[in-house]
């Protein structure tokens, strides 16, 4: 059985599928996109490096989206703007 080669640990294309957290997602994003800015990756890892930014991508839009929902049942079904006060007794 062949084995895939092995990447740098630095490498922002190699890290696993999923990402444990949003943050750690975003964070991941970032460097991703660093790398692929400065121009410095050869042509198939940048395809490699789009593919795991929309994966990304997606795992942090869901994440939000659940979070946001999560707000709106805590709201009675709306958002309330955070830069206005709070009423009383509310939190």
């Amino acid at each position: 059985m062949a084995r895939a080669p092995a990447r740098p640990e630095n490498d922002p294309v190699a890290a696993p599928p999923a990402a444990p957290s949003y943050e750690a997602a975003v964070g991941e994003l970032e460097q991703l996109v660093a790398a692929m800015e400065g121009g410095q990756m050869p042509l198939d890892r940048l395809l490699e490096g789009y593919k795991r930014g929309a994966e990304l991508l997606s795992f942090c839009r869901a994440r939000l989206k659940v979070v946001e929902d999560q707000v709106q049942i805590m709201e009675d079904g709306a958002l309330k703007s955070l830069d206005k006060p709070l009423e009383s007794g509310r939190v």
